[in-house]
């Protein structure tokens, strides 16, 4: 059985869209996966709650007790590493990763963004969307790379930008899509490994 550790900081609505579709779609009998553990850097992150009600299991690293991003990704390798993990799955894990923990997972890390990548890496990018006059934004599900937002594209929904959009409406469409292409290209990708 290949195992996905899925990581958050939040609510994680992607990830509860991945562990949603693993179980409609059957992917223990029909891809020998399973959703293995989910991980926050957060201890009050929404997204733990719902994991732990479907049953699954959950940690918690809080990044504010080490020294350095070093350290942490370090104590957060070992208790990923824990699980066994074929796929790493990013789904609002809100820290940037050393390049030693990319590294460690190099071709089994995965990551969602809410642009159209390689337009606007990093943060705020539905206002910087709005604010360049875009007339689409969309998301984009990646690779992950030590170069921040530009690993490899697996999969890409557009999204039109509306007359009188906020950042707010707009994220609300995107989010939509992540949550229909993410679990997709989740389910691709594991096809593909041996």
């Amino acid at each position: 059985m290949k195992n996905i550790v899925i990581l958050i900081s939040g609510a994680g609505s992607n990830m509860a869209a991945i562990v949603q579709a693993a179980r409609q779609e059957q992917w223990a009998q029909r891809l020998n996966v399973r959703v293995a553990a989910v991980i926050s850097n957060k201890a009050d992150a929404t997204g733990l709650a719902w994991a732990q009600a479907q049953g699954m299991a959950t940690a918690v690293l809080n990044h504010q007790g080490f020294a350095s991003r070093e350290a942490f990704d370090t104590a957060l390798m070992a208790e990923i590493d824990r699980f066994a993990p074929d796929l790493l799955v990013l789904a609002g894990f809100m820290r940037i990763l050393t390049p030693g923990f990319v590294a460690h997972y190099a071709g089994r890390l995965l990551n969602v963004h809410p642009s159209l990548l390689p337009a606007f890496p990093g943060l705020n990018t539905h206002q910087r969307a709005i604010d360049a006059g875009c007339q689409f934004a969309g998301a984009t599900v990646h690779q992950v790379t030590a170069d921040l937002d530009h690993g490899p594209i697996l999969a890409q929904a557009v999204v039109p930008v509306l007359t009188g959009d906020t950042a707010d409406t707009l994220a609300a469409r995107v989010l939509t899509q992540e949550h229909i292409i993410y679990p997709l290209a989740v389910a691709e990708f594991l096809r593909g490994l041996p």
